[in-house]
């Protein structure tokens, strides 16, 4: 019995530990969902799969704290592509038919634009 109960307690602090970081995203998943848009932004590819990525993002950013997280690793992401071209990258939610609480831009201040 005493065993039971010694088992159960740790399933409990593990759930407890894991469940907050489970769910959480990570700027390797923003950057696996707009991969394909790298081409389109930089003016050489059609928009393409671009907006499955753009949508499942979006799908995937639920709480104040993902949305800044993704709002940062755009921000990142985008400082780091070459050639760029900032006006695609604007109107990218648009191009997609979605609405994010945030711009996309090299120079976006993600503390304070990301819409809770």
């Amino acid at each position: 019995m005493e065993m039971d109960s010694k088992i159960v307690c740790f399933v409990v602090l593990c759930m407890v530990i894991v469940a907050p970081h489970a769910e959480a995203i990570s700027c390797g998943q923003v950057s696996s969902s707009l991969a394909p848009c790298i081409p389109y932004l930089q003016g050489r590819g059609p928009l393409g799969g671009c907006c499955g990525g753009v949508k499942s993002l979006l799908g995937a950013t639920k709480t104040p704290a993902d949305r800044r997280t993704a709002c940062t690793c755009i921000k990142s992401a985008a400082n780091a592509v070459k050639g760029l071209d900032t006006t695609r990258a604007s109107g990218l939610p648009r191009a997609c038919g979605v609405n994010i609480p945030y711009d996309i831009s090299p120079s976006v201040g993600c503390s304070r634009s990301v819409k809770l």
